[in-house]
């Protein structure tokens, strides 16, 4: 690692040791979005990136100062956790399960860390919102640093390594990409914070609009067709608030719209992404083709992934000969691991809209908005992920969604129970004065 990385790596390592609680995911958020994922440090096969070591030291202070001991599982906790054992136990199916134990023990830990050290860390609904207005000021100096690139041609972050000096440059459009792996995921993390930084818009318009205007500038100078998708998908479903109750109506109706759609269509309806073309140059047929492919070859990987899908397409990736570039997160868990993998994570992700739902209808009207968002912010990266699989540290961001939506559900439980609690003392205060006095102590019956 550079001295800059080492730098911040220091400061926000013992932020997360010594800040107060609510702010250690800020610090973790810091590290995915400042350094690249090529800073690191190698302890023999194993490899921690920056944002590994946060997500390590988090988990420590979480165990240590046992932030954990008043929080019972979910059903969502479960899910993740069966979603990371499938993840382990599904490699002794594929070649070299030895070698690739390894990098699956790296991602479930990424994914089992940053969730939890997410949800602990954030207890009540103050917590919660408290992060979505300092994820504003977070992507604000990535937005800053992403426009200069595409005004530019230059990549800021490049002296980190693992990201070019001179960004892809597309039918003459510049992708900036800033810290992260691919300018595709760079817009995709501006599209999916918008409605968590709106989710504070009663609290602090300030905050709301500096986060709005730094993840418009993000998606926009990624100059990618799936970002922009995602952030109309994010942006729709935050628009559909005052019409949360035709929300049964809506989702009925995108069935409807897709099986019209297959009926008209020549080709499969979810080909309808291949006519998309927002930026210039979009890759929607390569997707749309992906997943016939996948299809077509299901019984190759349906029972625990495979280890060769380089004839699903006719293009490949420069980094294995022996596979074609999965940009599907759900394909790339049934590549993974099956479709028991791909299954649990789409499980995963229709708990979060489930939990989501559960809370609208048991917290107290000001947090409701804040819950709508929250599930918007879910939503994009339900539909991204069928465009993109989170290779980097954007997969932290991920997490970040998925957690605030425990940690939500864990306030809400809190707070059902103390006004249940609350209920239960004045009903025993009420029947105590409502009981006869007793004659004996009575001193007024004396008299």
């Amino acid at each position: 690692m550079n001295e800059i990385a080492i730098g911040l790596l220091v400061v926000c390592g013992l932020a997360i040791l010594v800040l107060p609680r609510r702010l250690v995911p800020v610090a973790i958020l810091i590290g995915s979005c400042y350094v690249t994922r090529a800073q690191g440090i190698d302890f023999g096969p194993f490899s921690f990136t920056v944002v590994r070591i946060l997500v390590v030291v988090g988990v420590l202070r979480v165990l240590l100062r046992g932030e954990w001991l008043n929080s019972r599982l979910h059903g969502l906790d479960g899910l993740l956790l069966l979603w990371g054992t499938w993840m382990l136990l599904s490699v002794a199916f594929h070649r070299d399960p030895a070698d690739q134990v390894i990098e699956r023990l790296g991602l479930v830990f990424d994914a089992w860390g940053a969730y939890f050290v997410f949800r602990y860390s954030c207890r009540t609904w103050r917590d919660v919102t408290g992060l979505c207005r300092l994820l504003a000021v977070v992507l604000a100096p990535i937005a800053v640093a992403m426009v200069i690139e595409k005004a530019t041609a230059h990549n800021l972050f490049a002296f980190f390594g693992g990201v070019p000096a001179v960004p892809t440059i597309r039918n003459g459009n510049v992708r900036a990409q800033g810290p992260f792996a691919h300018a595709i995921l760079a817009g995709t993390i501006g599209a999916v914070c918008l409605p968590l930084v709106l989710s504070v818009w009663r609290r602090s318009r300030a905050a709301a609009l500096l986060g709005a205007a730094a993840c418009l500038a993000i998606v926009v100078s990624s100059t990618s067709s799936g970002p922009l998708l995602s952030a109309g998908a994010a942006v729709g479903a935050l628009l559909l608030w005052p019409y949360r109750q035709w929300t049964r109506v809506v989702r009925w109706g995108a069935v409807v719209a897709y099986v019209a759609l297959s009926l008209v269509m020549n080709d499969p309806a979810y080909y309808i992404m291949a006519r998309i073309d927002l930026s210039g140059g979009s890759t929607g047929w390569h997707r749309a083709r992906l997943i016939e492919s996948s299809i077509e070859h299901l019984s190759e990987w349906w029972m625990a992934g495979t280890d060769y899908t380089r004839h699903w397409m006719a293009t490949g990736v420069s980094w294995s000969p022996d596979h074609t570039d999965i940009t599907n997160h759900y394909l790339q868990m049934g590549v993974m691991g099956g479709l028991p993998l791909m299954v649990l994570f789409i499980a995963l992700v229709a708990a979060g809209f489930t939990v989501i739902s559960q809370c609208l209808r048991q917290s107290p009207r000001r947090n409701r908005f804040a819950l709508w968002a929250l599930g918007a912010s879910w939503f994009a990266h339900a539909v991204t992920a069928l465009a993109v699989s989170y290779f980097d540290q954007s997969a932290v961001f991920l997490y970040l969604t998925l957690g605030l939506i425990g940690a939500a559900q864990t306030c809400t439980v809190t707070a059902k129970a103390a006004r249940k609690s609350s209920t239960e003392v004045r009903l025993k205060r009420r029947e105590l004065d409502e009981l006869p006095a007793d004659p004996v102590f009575d001193t007024g019956s004396a008299t």
